[in-house]
């Protein structure tokens, strides 16, 4: 897949979104600005702080809105985002305010020149970061580490929410997760493909706090490792 200047790529962002009444509004606003080709899905995964109706008046104008009529997790919501994707490219967007949309365009870069199926965007490239939490770190880089050892790979950062697909990658996977755990799934059944060019790009990342609305926790972690593990091994 190589972009034409007669026929740009169409980047379907998909946005899972379950309380994030204090940073929607602005995600939108940035996904909107980016100077690409976009379609804009928000999966609305029952939130109950206020977030549906400010959803309901962003609606329109190329944002498409999906609800879920109650909680069923970050895997869920993907799940759903990613049918009623109609673009070429699809890349997952948290709906806080931890990464970037401008940077977009950069991620894309080696998918739009024909030289990648899959990237990820790596917290730790060099590129500006916010200081966090200390175990939250270790424990994406020994996720990482599993990711690698497990699958002979060389990820530095798995955990990423931004991972950009084009759309017959995610076609061929049926996501089984529901909560965190959607992100090991989805790369150990990239990976143990073993047909997929699988890009990295550095980007920012603007890590919140638990007071700030994290929702990810040490129990994520260990269900995370035996994810990789079970998708290793078995289908």
């Amino acid at each position: 897949m190589r972009e034409t200047g007669s026929s740009p790529l169409l980047l379907s962002v998909v946005v899972p979104c379950y309380n994030e009444r204090e940073t929607i509004r602005k995600i939108v606003e940035q996904v909107r600005a980016v100077p690409m080709n976009i379609e804009l899905i928000v999966v609305d995964d029952g939130s109950t702080d206020g977030s549906r109706e400010i959803l309901a008046d962003l609606e329109g104008g190329g944002v498409q809105v999906i609800h879920h009529p109650e909680n069923r997790g970050k895997g869920a919501a993907l799940s759903t985002g990613f049918a009623a994707a109609k673009g070429d490219v699809i890349v997952i967007q948290d709906a806080d305010l931890e990464y970037d949309p401008a940077e977009l365009p950069d991620l894309m870069m080696p998918i739009r020149n024909g030289l990648a199926d899959v990237v990820y965007g790596s917290r730790f490239g060099g590129k500006p970061q916010r200081v966090h939490m200390f175990w939250h770190k270790m424990g994406n880089r020994l996720l990482t580490f599993l990711t690698n050892l497990l699958f002979n790979c060389t990820l530095t950062d798995m955990e990423t929410c931004y991972k950009m697909f084009r759309r017959e990658v995610v076609e061929g996977i049926t996501i089984k997760s529901r909560r965190f755990d959607v992100e090991p799934e989805l790369t150990a059944k990239i990976l143990k493909a073993k047909k997929w060019r699988i890009y990295e790009m550095p980007i920012s990342y603007y890590g919140r706090t638990y007071d700030e609305g994290k929702k990810i926790t040490w129990r994520d972690g260990g269900v995370a490792i035996w994810t990789l593990i079970r998708y290793r091994f078995s289908d």
